[in-house]
């Protein structure tokens, strides 16, 4: 166990999926739209993938750019997800995990994930999990907009199936694979939404 947490890390078994299926390889330019301290990184390092990304929180760009060979350190800048200052079509893979449904409201909703599709390259593969309400749509309560609160206590931007699939369309992406949605425990509802960019 301990050796394939040292291996992976906390890396998020939707994404690992990916891997198993050899969706990701060797030769892929990684970028990871809100890092935090680099869970899902830990194998992209140790493989030798060239890895970049971006939070806002100082202190996990730190963390994560302990966790980097030292020629990769400086590929983790802090900054918001919004203001990247990273180039259009940068990457072949762009990671977007626990993120988007802190959006603010929709206009901070677009502008992190326009600013997340913006760097991906055509051909690129977006792997986003974020909270939605499928599934517990009768136990969350409207707060305001898209942002509801949840069973667990906590407030989140909610996403449902309709939306993903519009923004699937409107961003000129397919689906990689359909949606899939892990309810748990009815406190809180965690989608997977991958999409090819075309």
């Amino acid at each position: 166990m301990s050796s394939l947490l040292q291996q992976f890390g906390q890396i998020d078994i939707y994404l690992f999926d990916q891997l198993l299926r050899g969706r990701i390889v060797r030769g892929m330019r990684v970028f990871d739209a809100g890092c935090g301290g680099g869970r899902n990184l830990v194998y992209f390092l140790k493989e030798g993938y060239e890895v970049f990304g971006v939070d806002a929180d100082r202190r996990a760009v730190e963390v994560v750019r302990r966790l980097a060979p030292a020629p990769m350190s400086e590929n983790f800048r802090v900054e918001t997800i919004e203001a990247s200052s990273f180039p259009d079509s940068f990457a072949d893979v762009v990671l977007s995990s626990a993120v988007l449904h802190f959006a603010r409201d929709d206009d901070h909703f677009n502008a992190m994930l326009r600013a997340t599709w913006r760097v991906l390259k055509p051909g690129g593969l977006l792997f986003c999990r974020l909270a939605s309400s499928i599934g517990i749509e009768h136990l969350i309560r409207r707060i305001e907009g898209r942002r509801f609160a949840l069973p667990d206590g906590s407030d989140r931007y909610l996403v449902d199936e309709a939306l993903l699939l519009q923004l699937t369309g409107e961003l000129g992406g397919k689906l990689a694979d359909p949606l899939k949605t892990t309810v748990v425990q009815g406190q809180r509802s965690m989608t997977t939404w991958i999409v090819l960019k075309d």
